[in-house]
């Protein structure tokens, strides 16, 4: 069986009901919605051949129909097609992203958490949003200078112009002269170097040439190693309460379970895993049951990522009930991940 234009028109009607009300479409309602000018029977027969092609479902025994996730996944796909070129931008909502993103451009957890709760507020689903994540680092830059007699700052740069900061507790002081000489050191021993790379063989080199002040270059080590070193990913999350709005989502049961995910945040990391491999960078749609999380099968999700340089990307997800207005989120997140691009790129 074919799905023509009339069935496709249908099916985008009953869907887009749907997403408003949340009650089953009957087929009074979609010939009041539409302008196609076809009869109740006439719809009714043409639902008939949506719900058995698998377009749509009845969940009780009334007339109404629901979208299934088939049904959804075509919808999705469209839009997604749609706005393949071009988005249009809310002008409120990006301007209040670029205030936040240039007011805390240079503390990154408090940026991602305001705009978790930003992204929350404006959708009125859940969100995550994960810190970049950097992957085989290489040093771009050591800077040691004196903090006072006791105290050196160890300053390492890596790729991304991620800045680590170590203090490196010293026995005696270290004159200006001996100061510079251990910066050229380190730097020509170290830059452009990987964690894999800075073997046995370059430290045991590099301590040797600091001669006494071989523990110095231990710290400085240390400090790289800590820099370039992938952490744990930090995920931030807002609005898990979000989902008691729909009834679809706030049985007892079903909720909790969906709580616990947002706080235990363990199978959120499997999610964005699975996004990176699946989608390099942009966006993905997860609807129901292809959704990797077993608390979030009555879900739809929907997943961005952003990228400040190459190689260090983060991920970006909104979650709620699988008759989310799709296109304003995919919207919403197109305009984030390309404002998180373009200040970090001017940066």
């Amino acid at each position: 069986m074919e799905l023509d234009e009339r069935k496709r028109r249908i099916l985008e009607a009953i869907i887009k009901n749907y997403l408003e009300t949340g009650e089953p479409v009957g087929s009074r309602t979609i010939s009041k919605y539409t302008d196609l000018n076809l009869s109740s029977a006439t719809i009714r027969n043409e639902m008939a051949d949506l719900e058995e092609m698998g377009y749509i479902l009845q969940p009780h025994t009334s007339a109404g129909r629901i979208p299934s996730d088939k049904g959804y996944r075509l919808y999705v796909d469209h839009l997604m097609e749609e706005k393949e070129r071009e988005v249009s931008e809310r002008e409120r909502e990006v301007s209040e992203m670029k205030n936040i993103l240039m007011e805390r451009a240079d503390k990154m957890d408090q940026l991602l958490q305001q705009m978790a709760k930003l992204l929350a507020v404006n959708t009125n689903y859940a969100t995550m949003i994960t810190a970049p994540k950097y992957n085989r680092n290489k040093v771009k830059f050591i800077q040691l200078s004196k903090v006072d007699e006791e105290k050196l700052l160890a300053v390492v740069v890596i790729d991304g112009n991620i800045v680590k900061n170590t203090i490196i507790n010293v026995e005696e002081e270290i004159d200006n002269e001996t100061l510079l000489e251990l910066n050229m050191l380190c730097n020509t021993s170290l830059n452009g170097l990987t964690l894999n790379e800075i073997n046995l063989a370059v430290i045991s080199k590099l301590k040797e040439q600091a001669g006494v002040y071989r523990s110095i270059v231990g710290s400085v080590i240390d400090a790289v190693a800590e820099a370039i070193m992938v952490d744990d990913l930090e995920i931030y999350t807002s609005g898990a309460t979000n989902i008691f709005k729909y009834p679809e989502l706030s049985g007892q049961k079903r909720a909790q379970e969906l709580l616990t995910t947002f706080e235990e945040k363990e199978a959120l990391s499997d999610l964005v895993n699975q996004t990176a491999a699946e989608n390099d960078y942009g966006i993905q749609v997860y609807i129901g049951k292809e959704t990797p999380i077993q608390t979030m099968k009555d879900c739809s999700v929907v997943t961005a990522t952003y990228e400040l340089e190459e190689g260090v990307k983060g991920t970006i997800g909104i979650i709620g009930p699988k008759r989310m207005d799709y296109e304003k989120v995919m919207n919403t997140l197109k305009t984030l991940k390309a404002e998180l691009d373009m200040i970090y790129k001017k940066s």
